[in-house]
């Protein structure tokens, strides 16, 4: 990490990070507070409040604002302090874990909310191996604490535990619950202390001599200031100090604690982001390591978010910037297809808001409208042949068959299909014997979500119905070997979207089958999402 030269200005200020959580740990109001302090919204509380305003501005789709969950990732971007901050909302369901592991992809850090009363939660530790096999730098969030939470050390111990982490604590909570007063702050040695009256308001800081300062008993009850300096002084025995390099590395979290919903201790996670999250990082491509700091602009598309304005049936592909400075207007080369791509409106979003971005940089994420040619994994450069690797395509756990209720529409329902099928919602399988589809997704409620969308913006009702199938895997091998199998296995045998070979099968024994009679096939349940 050291030896790297120093990078522009205005890359060295980006930080790009996502938030993960478990559902209802409090990652969609944690969001909105970190818009509001950047400056993106003008009123938080916006989550729950009456009518209108209760749609979260990141959650856009009907069925999030539904149910109150975040579904498709987006990304937003605002200024906080000196720092231009990019932050990727991922999916809270688990059954869109895949949309999530590409999300993760884009971005250099992670945040990980966790709830004060529930500790570490099994999406939250599905999450967690996924940001542990990119080794990325994880600074923890313990939300909840107005209301009743576990004993600091408890949870403490628990990420440690569960997660195979060491945890720094960056502040430490005085009370909890109806007694919680606010937070100290370990590493600037200040008094934070929470405002229950107005949500909105930034808590005041108070800034103290160590836990000896007189001043610290006008602002907290004594037996709180007890427990406290007694607790305080056993987590500097038991604890280690904050050490940058281990955190970076991925060895370490800073843990804060706070309350998002009033708006308390979202500032100085915010701060800890700035001054210790990593400036953005190379990126992995098939033959080198691109560096953020060369001059040529190349970039990967890791979501492709379709129908964002059902007016227009537009698409937007969002782009990690992995090096250069790019401006409006540029001309890229679309790598899959060799054809160079004028970028003339691409976007930055804040919140549901869209705005052109005239200029971007190196660790940036933005939004580029297209009718279907960009899809993930694709690479956009200066004319240099790069392919993007580690975004990987996941065999679907469950399988069902796809037909539009009104016969006259099956064409329409083919072209939607494989409008979700490019933009990674769905798995989509044409069997080589018979009409219809199969639709392969990793958690049923994307089948709702699916279903719902289909009618929402194509105007055709669907039915999903069971399949015979179980699972599929991508068929990989000598061209001969590989034609020789498909014949000889017809009725198993689908395409994807792509045009490649699939294995659909009912048992697991089918497939150990193939391992033993096909020595020379693979059979896969990962495919990289490459050109």
């Amino acid at each position: 990490m050291t030896n790297r030269p120093d990078l522009p200005p205005e890359i060295a200020r980006r930080r790009t990070f996502a938030i993960i959580a478990h559902p209802d740990a409090g990652k969609t109001t944690l969001t909105e507070k970190f818009l509001l302090f950047g400056g993106a919204i003008q009123m938080a509380g916006q989550v729950r409040a009456k009518g209108e305003a209760r749609r979260t501005r990141s959650d856009f789709m009907k069925m999030e604002q539904d149910r109150g969950i975040s579904v498709s990732a987006s990304a937003m971007s605002f200024d906080f302090d000196r720092y231009r901050f990019n932050l990727v909302d991922t999916p809270g369901h688990s059954d869109f874990s895949e949309d999530t592991y590409r999300t993760l992809t884009a971005v250099d850090a992670a945040i990980m909310v966790i709830d004060g009363a529930k500790g570490v939660e099994s999406q939250t530790r599905k999450l967690f191996e996924v940001c542990r096999m990119r080794d990325l730098p994880i600074l923890t969030f313990c939300n909840k604490m107005d209301r009743e939470a576990r004993d600091t050390f408890e949870i403490i111990d628990e990420i440690q535990e569960n997660l195979a982490i060491d945890v720094a604590p960056a502040s430490w909570p005085i009370g909890s619950g109806r007694d919680f007063v606010g937070c100290y702050d370990l590493l600037h040695d200040r008094l934070e202390l929470m405002d229950r009256a107005d949500r909105n308001r930034v808590a005041e800081s108070i800034k103290i001599n160590g836990l000896d300062d007189p001043k610290l008993a006008d602002h907290v009850p004594a037996d709180l200031l007890d427990k406290l300096r007694e607790e305080i002084e056993m987590a500097r025995e038991l604890l280690p100090a904050f050490d940058r390099k281990a955190f970076l590395e991925g060895h370490m979290t800073p843990i804060w604690f706070g309350s998002a919903i009033n708006s308390f201790g979202v500032k100085e996670l915010m701060v800890g982001i700035g001054e210790f999250g990593p400036q953005p990082q190379p990126q992995n491509s098939a033959d080198r390591e691109i560096a953020p700091e060369e001059k040529p602009v190349t970039g990967f598309v890791f979501k492709v978010q379709a129908n964002m304005d059902p007016k227009h049936r537009d698409r937007v592909a969002f782009v990690r910037l992995a090096s250069g400075h790019f401006e409006r207007g540029m001309k890229l080369t679309h790598v899959r297809s060799k054809k160079p791509m004028a970028v003339t409106n691409p976007v930055l979003f804040l919140a549901a808001d869209r705005e052109l971005a005239e200029e971007a940089w190196a660790g940036d994420i933005i939004g580029i409208p297209n009718h279907g040619q960009l899809r993930i994994g694709d690479a956009l450069t200066e004319g240099e042949a790069l392919r993007f690797t580690g975004i990987p395509s996941f065999a679907p756990e469950l399988l069902q068959s796809v037909r539009a209720t009104d016969p006259m529409k099956a064409k329409h329902l083919e072209k939607a299909l494989m409008q979700f099928a490019e933009e990674g919602a769905a798995k989509v399988f044409k069997p080589m014997i018979g009409s219809g589809f199969i639709v392969g997704v990793v958690g049923a409620l994307q089948f709702e979500v699916l279903a719902s969308r289909i009618e929402i913006e194509y105007g055709i009702p669907v039915r999903f119905e069971a399949s015979q199938f179980t699972s599929a895997r991508w068929v990989a091998g000598p061209k001969d070997k590989v034609d020789a199998f498909v014949q000889a296995n017809k009725g198993h045998i689908a395409q994807d979207h792509d045009g490649d070979m699939v294995y659909l099968t009912r048992l697991q024994w089918d497939i150990d089958r193939v391992a033993r009679d096909h020595p020379e096939l693979r059979l896969t349940a990962t495919k990289e999402m490459m050109v």
